[in-house]
């Protein structure tokens, strides 16, 4: 699937409180079996999402109508357990753009950026911050700014700094991958080597 540009987001955002979330609870193992990134998101959560019937479950947020946007607000450490990159396939694949959380594996992270979805680690209290104002408004938004590298908390005007690796947020700003971004230095490329030929 193709990268969207992120410059900065402000969105209602997906409270899901819960620590230690793997990433067999973000994309159950049965559905790894696809080599393409169709249809991931459509799994995302399932076993969480779905009765066994495959009826929504109703205590599920994502599926309560009451919240909705392009970011997830999650626990401390999100996406430990397996490498799978199917995991950021599926949240991509679902239409989140950003996932807040206090911590990140580092797998996570990295499987993440490659695919157009922004890790945003922030301290537990301005996690607890935001878990705070979607519990009074569950329109509270968040906003994220890439280029400043900040979030804010809009209800509170709180905002925190946050790290990304120089390469990766570049990539994000411009929508590319990894071939993207090299396609984009092809004049650079081809000076380069026109001048290499000299020698």
């Amino acid at each position: 699937m193709p990268i969207d540009k992120f410059v900065t987001v402000q969105t209602s955002f997906v409270p899901m409180p819960i620590e230690n979330v793997d990433t067999d609870q973000i994309i159950p193992a049965r559905f790894l079996k696809a080599t393409t990134k169709d249809g991931f998101g459509d799994n995302l959560f399932y076993d969480w999402r779905y009765e066994k019937d495959g009826s929504p479950k109703a205590g599920f947020v994502l599926n309560n109508p009451a919240y909705s946007g392009t970011v997830l607000v999650a626990g401390k450490n999100f996406g430990s357990g397996s490498s799978r990159e199917h995991a950021a396939w599926a949240i991509a694949g679902y239409g989140f753009k950003a996932v807040v959380s206090s911590f990140f594996a580092d797998i996570f992270r990295g499987n993440s950026l490659n695919n157009g979805v922004l890790p945003v680690q922030v301290s537990e209290t301005f996690l607890a911050g935001l878990f705070k104002a979607v519990d009074a408004d569950n329109k509270a938004e968040v906003k994220i700014d890439l280029e400043n590298q900040t979030i804010t908390n809009v209800s509170t005007g709180e905002s925190e700094g946050f790290e990304i690796n120089s390469y990766k947020k570049n990539c994000l700003m411009n929508g590319y991958d990894d071939i993207d971004y090299l396609l984009s230095l092809g004049e650079e490329i081809e000076a380069y080597e026109a001048q290499a030929v000299k020698f």
